[in-house]
């Protein structure tokens, strides 16, 4: 039989390498080694058990069927009001389409706007979806650095030059994976002023706006002149610790949601309802766990910078939000992915190379902090001992 052959398109189509390494780092595990995981983007908190409840409660009372494909009106209600509440801006449910997953919102953006011949910029180091969606799609993906001396911001006349009448959407994500970096307000205004003279639409990936620890959060979305053209990414699995549940959300301008939902539609018909049903009760419910949450990420943070700063060759800049640390290993003198091989295999740490979220996270590595104390710590003594062999 001859191999079969898959579309030159898959062969455009990148990963997440946070699963990737999670599953050596599992693999190892089975073979009786000790690992400190460090890898995933994933709250170690469980869900808020008001939010289960609602679920359960949702299901003894059928809540098993089809429901519509831009999600429940309940719930796009109710995601309209936290937005408009959070955001400081006119929200109608009409805007709002529900996905399994907050992904599906950068998938069916980018398919609902780029072709091939197009641009679209896009954060590097930033979420490697972005990227591989763009190139799926067949367009042109065209990076803005995020520089460390600017505490992970980009630089703003690089970021204008780089705009040509090709492109075709730009890509902001704040506070940003995986550099916990946060745009501020004259960053914003900067994107949000060309947006307006060239009418791009701006797709703003804000599933970590709730975990901002220095300065508050500021969306593109609340800017003068961006409505009509701002999309809004967001979700409940960071906030809410959901991140099994697959529940997210887009705000789209309305002539961008029929064409999404129909994409909704065609791929997986629905989001589930039960767990819809949820997704109301985390925003209209109790909001203790989600706070206590962020206190214990905050703690989590300044142990890890600490603790990284310490370290011969490496150094940290504090991130401003998220649960990202994204620390500088240039001066141990190894890459960013043999650093990270060698971490996982001799030394018991999975962490993800810088390289793993673009071509500029090269000296970097990213380590997620959603992680008990001690066990960062653990991760700290032994990243320390395999620095000691370097510098």
């Amino acid at each position: 039989m001859r191999p079969m052959k898959t579309a030159d398109r898959m062969g455009r189509l990148g990963t997440e390498s946070a699963f990737e390494v999670l599953a050596r780092a599992k693999a190892l595990e089975r073979q009786g080694k000790q690992i400190v995981h460090l890898e995933i983007g994933e709250p170690d908190f469980d869900t808020p058990p008001h939010i289960k409840e609602a679920a359960k409660r949702a299901l003894d009372d059928g809540a098993t069927h089809y429901g519509p494909s831009a999600g429940l009106p309940e719930l796009r209600e109710a995601i309209a009001k936290h937005v408009s509440e959070t955001r400081g801006i006119p929200v109608s449910a009409d805007q709002v389409v529900v996905t399994p997953g907050a992904k599906p919102i950068m998938f069916f953006t980018i398919m609902a706007l780029a072709e091939p011949g197009d641009e679209v910029l896009y954060p590097d180091p930033g979420f490697p979806i972005y990227e591989s969606m763009i190139n799926y799609v067949g367009a042109r993906a065209v990076p803005m650095p995020l520089i460390e001396d600017k505490r992970f911001r980009f630089d703003v006349d690089r970021f204008r030059a780089s705009v040509t009448d090709r492109t075709r959407l730009i890509i902001v994500n704040s506070p940003a994976n995986p550099t916990g970096g946060v745009l501020e307000r004259s960053d914003l205004e900067a994107i949000a002023e060309v947006a307006i003279a060239r009418g791009i639409p701006v797709l703003t990936d804000e599933v970590y706006s709730e975990m901002v620890y220095d300065g508050e959060f500021a969306s593109i979305a609340s800017l003068p002149g961006m409505a009509g053209l701002f999309i809004i990414l967001d979700g409940f699995s960071k906030t809410y610790a959901m991140t099994g549940w697959r529940l997210g959300f887009g705000v789209f301008p309305d002539e961008l949601v029929a064409p999404v939902s129909r994409l909704v539609t065609n791929s997986v018909s629905c989001t589930a309802t039960f767990i819809q049903r949820a997704g109301i009760e985390a925003y209209e419910g109790p909001q203790d766990e989600p706070r206590r949450m962020i206190a214990e990420f905050r703690r989590r943070r300044q142990v890890i910078v600490d603790g990284l700063n310490r370290i011969p060759g490496i150094s940290c800049v504090t991130p401003a939000g998220a649960f990202y640390a994204f620390p500088n290993i240039k001066g141990t003198g190894m890459s960013s992915r043999d650093f990270a091989n060698i971490l996982l295999n001799e030394y018991g740490v999975a962490a993800l190379s810088g390289t793993s979220f673009g071509q500029y996270g090269e000296g970097y590595l990213r380590l997620s902090y959603a992680n008990s104390i001690p066990n960062i710590q653990k991760a700290l003594d032994r990243i320390a001992a395999l620095a000691r062999t370097l510098v």
